[in-house]
């Protein structure tokens, strides 16, 4: 079938050679889709059967987040080719000078482009080049970037179940051509949610895997009913892993740091600090960057240079890093939640082969059944403009290192 295709694509481009008032044929259809938290090696626990058998006629990679390895730094990263200190999203807690604080649940910031203008998503320039776009949920989609949304949107409503979700997508493939977006994103959170409320081993985690691929199997099925699934790149993938935190896993941060002397940007697992006025903020870096037991700490422009973080200005001026595995949180918080604490994080160190996260590539643009070596998820971008013929703008990606996943173009 893949044949066929690439044959009748061939023969296209021959007969629009020598028509010279044919438009050049549009590219096959790309929809990216995000599992967020689903770990590399959770394809292993034979529970996700719709994903295995794309991912045994397709492209399957372990593939590694942007420092740091949360949610909505490495979705940005994945549509803009930019690792977080270049394209601004640099934490999910963020402060900046000029527009305060920045949250993923507070509404307005999230729609707010002037936090997004560090980076071009995709769609944007996907836009600019005629093609029209979808974004069933995606960071950054609900912001007016550069004066520009996606041509159909929805703001994030976590009630909106996986179903209904594949359902808004296949809408969306069945308008008129004209009307139909050439690049669409799908994302799915329920196996990120679990993940943190009761650990990447839980029993809870493999429902919502089970779950998950349920809902892709609804969308396999609504493409091959179309005759589309063959005609389709779809890029499946995640913005991280997901690791174990026991209760007791916990780094208090005010045993080494007194916060009322301190701005306090960020807790978790990368905690952010900035000074505050009146402060012996150098004495405080100095004693913060002495060892301590599962955590390590270092003033922005002393962060290890293969994280590529510390030079945005939104990166506190203070970091501390929990060892993976660990929490950075305070006395106050815990007793406040009696011990309902996320039993799973990411945000670590990227290198952690627990922060691995989901590739599985599969449609006419892709080889079949291979594997390819690990590589930074950064790279996506430049491969998937390369799908829709489009330019890159300047990105931290290397499409030379994702190029052997594509079926060689015919001599």
């Amino acid at each position: 079938m893949k044949f066929l295709f690439r044959l009748l694509c061939c023969l296209t481009l021959a007969f629009s050679a020598g028509c010279a008032t044919t438009p050049p044929p549009r590219p096959a259809p790309l929809l990216l889709i995000s599992i967020d938290g689903y770990r590399a090696d959770y394809l292993e626990r034979g529970l996700t059967p719709t994903l295995a058998a794309l991912a045994h006629d397709g492209v399957r990679a372990a593939m590694q987040p942007s420092f740091p390895s949360l949610t909505f730094p490495n979705h940005y990263s994945i549509v803009t080719g930019l690792r977080p200190d270049h394209h601004g999203i640099v934490n999910n807690t963020m402060y900046d000078a000029t527009l305060g604080r920045f949250s993923l649940h507070d509404r307005k910031a999230v729609s707010d482009g002037r936090w997004w203008n560090e980076g071009t998503p995709l769609w944007e320039t996907a836009d600019r080049h005629g093609l029209r776009t979808a974004t069933m949920f995606w960071p950054g989609s609900e912001a007016d970037i550069h004066g520009r949304h996606p041509d159909y949107w929805l703001p994030y409503d976590g009630t909106v179940t996986p179903d209904q979700r594949v359902d808004q997508v296949l809408a969306w493939l069945d308008l008129p051509a004209a009307q139909r977006p050439s690049f669409l994103t799908l994302y799915f959170d329920a196996v990120d949610h679990a993940g943190h409320l009761y650990g990447p081993d839980s029993p809870q985690v493999d429902a919502r895997l089970r779950e998950t691929d349920q809902a892709l199997a609804r969308l396999v099925q609504g493409l091959k009913q179309r005759g589309l699934l063959d005609r389709i790149n779809l890029i499946v993938l995640a913005d991280h892993g997901m690791a174990p935190v026991p209760l007791d896993h916990s780094v208090l941060i005010e045993k080494a740091l007194n916060l009322d002397d301190v701005q306090v940007v960020s807790l978790g697992v990368l905690a952010g600090f900035n000074p505050k006025p009146g402060h012996d903020f150098a004495a405080i870096e100095a004693s913060l960057e002495q060892p301590h037991a599962h955590m390590q700490c270092w003033d922005k422009t002393r962060v290890p240079a293969r994280l590529a973080y510390g030079h945005n200005a939104r990166v506190p001026q203070l970091l501390c890093l929990a060892d993976v595995g660990w929490r950075i949180t305070t006395a106050d918080y815990l007793a406040s939640h009696q011990g309902h604490v996320s039993l799973g994080e990411h945000g670590y160190d990227n290198a952690s082969p627990l922060m691995r996260a989901l590739f599985v590539a599969h449609g006419p643009a892709f080889r079949d059944g291979i594997t390819v070596p690990t590589f930074p998820n950064v790279d996506v971008y430049p491969l998937m403009a390369h799908l829709l013929g489009l330019p890159a703008e300047p990105n931290d990606g290397d499409y030379a290192q994702v190029k052997d996943m594509l079926v060689p173009a015919a001599r």
